[in-house]
């Protein structure tokens, strides 16, 4: 149901991982912050497990390693990425080059791996696996995470077709939303309690 006037121009705009991770939490709150301008009120809006990138100071004793056990020949650091056409943006901590002639993304997370690889990461991997394929015209087998509360634990993943449709169908349905389609509320309502758009919400 389309139920509002968007002056949204998808030609102007890029979605970025948060702003995807957003949307997946609760897509009413896209709605009300990107389609409607509606302010926030409350800076801890909800309760996402996002983590906190940070950027290795352990380059030199970090480079045998990937060169050994990820086959890395090449990487790029602290990369701006973009996808025209998806429309996504990012910037991803290294680029690795691999011998096999593929690329991969890799990303530091600021914390403790407990044995679950969390969706909100996969779909930032996934992201900006579409975008390192799209700029540089490179296959993306692979991504990797790296645990820095767990001495650096490294995480690898596939990247399978099927996430990356599901992904995809998310990027449109962002788009779809900011143009002023009313989304459903979200099947969490523990996630209403504290959202600061929850008096205007309508269940």
């Amino acid at each position: 149901m389309k139920s509002s006037q968007s002056f949204f121009n998808e030609f102007d705009y890029y979605i970025t991982p948060s702003e995807l991770i957003e949307f997946n939490y609760c897509k009413r709150f896209t709605y009300y912050m990107k389609c409607l301008n509606v302010p926030q009120f409350e800076e801890n809006r909800f309760k996402v497990q996002k983590g906190k990138e940070i950027h290795s100071k352990k380059e030199n004793e970090n480079k045998q390693y990937l060169r050994k056990k990820l086959g890395v020949i090449d990487k790029k650091i602290n990369v701006d990425l973009y996808s025209e056409k998806y429309k996504i943006k990012g910037i991803v901590d290294e680029v690795l080059i691999l011998s096999d002639n593929t690329m991969a993304p890799l990303d530091y997370k600021f914390a403790k791996f407990d044995d679950v690889l969390y969706k909100t990461y996969k779909n930032q991997m996934l992201m900006y696996s579409i975008m390192i394929e799209e700029m540089y015209n490179c296959k993306v087998n692979k991504c990797f995470l790296v645990y820095t509360r767990s001495s650096n634990l490294i995480k690898e993943f596939n990247v399978e077709e099927k996430e990356l449709k599901k992904l995809k169908k998310d990027i449109r349905d962002y788009f779809k939303v900011m143009e002023g389609y009313f989304p459903k509320a979200t099947s969490s309502k523990a996630r209403c309690i504290d959202c600061c758009y929850r008096n205007i919400c309508i269940k």
